[in-house]
């Protein structure tokens, strides 16, 4: 935080300035970087002298440091005639140029990561060093996959509609990284998706947003002091945020109430039966595999099979959920965890000790994998 100056509300009003600047015909590479150099500007000068209205004044600064720019450029002399005569006095950029910057971000002709590394620069307002931190990887490296995305992105129109399922998917991949270095990116991703959610009537937004709360509620019991993972049954539910489980129950329910369902709505309802149950023993896994159902219907994603699997083992018995496994590809990401579990439950510890040696040396990162070698020893000693 820098002293005297509102960084949420810097960040808050990035999209929004950049938008007005890709409405008045500059490319995107071209405007978010004008927007940054008006932000050192802001940062320089507000604690001072704060501006009455923030949004006009950082479109104007940043519109002065865009055509410092093309001044500057003998080959664009042409151009400056015409865009000093463009207004200064444009209104303050509104609720559709964010939500087009938001579509933007998330086009399709970007790969995942450089979707998700864009957005967090251009609507999160985080910095290429923090990015590049919390994706562990070295700044240069950031800063490369930054600007071939603003590359990718500057020659597409602003004047299509974009597709909203496109920009929440990019929001769920920022929350899923979790946190690493110094920025926590599920809260950014919370924050972005609350604006969004704020800006835009869409009960999938709002659905992604409850489902986001639901889960970074149970964040702090997710890991002993030591840094292991804590299953979901064995959780302190003691440590479970309530303050944000009444709220993503109260927005979910809001979003439902509309009926059109979608499938975050559905995830997040599978959430919320989780954060009513006062103990693991009470939880509701028959209408748990009811959702799931309806996540079937609504993605016919394996993963969501995988996960529907363990719910039919808790509702109906191990022996119902391995038959509900042996219809999926075992190549499946986690499914060796997932039958192991399923051994175990179903008494069989030889099966379920081997299988989760197999997990544990495919798993993708060292949390899980200590996680898994630790069941598998556990069933070892017993037998």
């Amino acid at each position: 935080m820098v002293a005297g100056v509102d960084e949420s509300l810097l960040r808050s009003l990035i999209p929004r300035v950049i938008g007005v600047l890709v409405r008045r015909g500059i490319d995107f590479a071209a405007a978010e970087d004008a927007v940054q150099d008006a932000l050192l500007e802001a940062i320089r000068v507000w604690p001072d002298d704060t501006p009455r209205d923030p949004p006009a004044w950082l479109v104007a600064v940043a519109w002065r440091r865009w055509l410092d720019t093309v001044r500057s450029d003998a080959a664009r002399r042409r151009r400056e005639d015409v865009l000093d005569a463009a207004p200064m006095a444009e209104p303050p950029p509104d609720v559709d140029d964010t939500l087009q910057l938001y579509f933007l971000c998330a086009h399709p002709s970007l790969t995942p990561s450089s979707a998700v590394a864009l957005t967090l620069r251009a609507v999160g307002g985080l910095t290429t060093r923090q990015i590049a931190q919390a994706y562990l990887v070295p700044e240069t490296t950031m800063a490369q996959r930054i600007s071939r995305a603003k590359r990718t992105v500057s020659a597409v129109r602003l004047d299509r509609p974009g597709e909203m399922a496109t920009v929440l998917r990019v929001l769920y991949l920022v929350f899923n990284e979790g946190y690493s270095g110094d920025v926590d990116l599920a809260a950014e991703a919370i924050r972005v998706t609350r604006q969004l959610a704020t800006a835009v009537d869409h009960p999938e937004t709002s659905g992604l947003l409850a489902l986001m709360l639901l889960h970074q509620a149970r964040r702090a019991a997710r890991t002993a002091p030591d840094g292991s993972l804590v299953p979901l049954p064995e959780q302190d539910r003691s440590r479970w945020d309530t303050t944000a489980i009444a709220e993503g129950v109260q927005i979910l329910q809001a979003a439902l109430a509309r009926d059109r369902l979608g499938e975050y709505q559905a995830q997040a309802a599978i959430a919320a039966l989780h954060a009513d149950a006062l103990t693991a023993a009470e939880t509701d896994w028959v209408q748990i595999v009811e959702w799931y159902d309806e996540l079937v219907r609504l993605t016919d994603s394996p993963v969501v099979r995988l996960n529907r699997a363990v719910a039919v083992g808790e509702a109906d018995g191990a022996r119902a959920g391995l038959a509900a496994l042996a219809e999926l590809d075992p190549a499946l990401p986690r499914w060796t965890a997932v039958a192991a579990y399923l051994h175990e439950r179903d008494g069989d510890p030889a099966t379920a000790a081997r299988l989760y040696v197999e997990a544990a040396a495919a798993a993708p990162d060292l949390a899980e994998r200590d996680h898994l070698t630790r069941q598998a020893a556990r069933l070892h000693r017993r037998g």
